[in-house]
């Protein structure tokens, strides 16, 4: 692994941890903040950029959109399912 590749996987483990407590306390609440407009661009966008990084072989930003991508689906799921 190159310097720049550790980089990128710290900045992505970083950003990615810090989503975990509000994607937990959204699930053990089944309540979400966020506005529905906004959860709908972020969860496109974050999937688009998922099959973007994956055809340029980029495994960072595949792997930190696809979770974002993730973490926006539980909290679409949560707010359209409990909302």
């Amino acid at each position: 692994m190159s310097g720049v590749e550790l980089l990128g996987l710290i900045g992505m483990l970083l950003l990615v941890g810090s989503w975990i407590p509000q994607t937990w306390e959204t699930i053990k609440t089944k309540n979400c903040p966020l506005n529905l407009k906004f959860i709908l661009v972020y969860f496109t966008a974050s999937t688009l950029l998922t099959i973007y990084a994956y055809a340029r072989r980029d495994w960072i930003f595949t792997a930190l959109n696809g979770l974002a991508a993730l973490q926006s689906g539980i909290n679409l799921y949560v707010k359209l399912r409990y909302s």
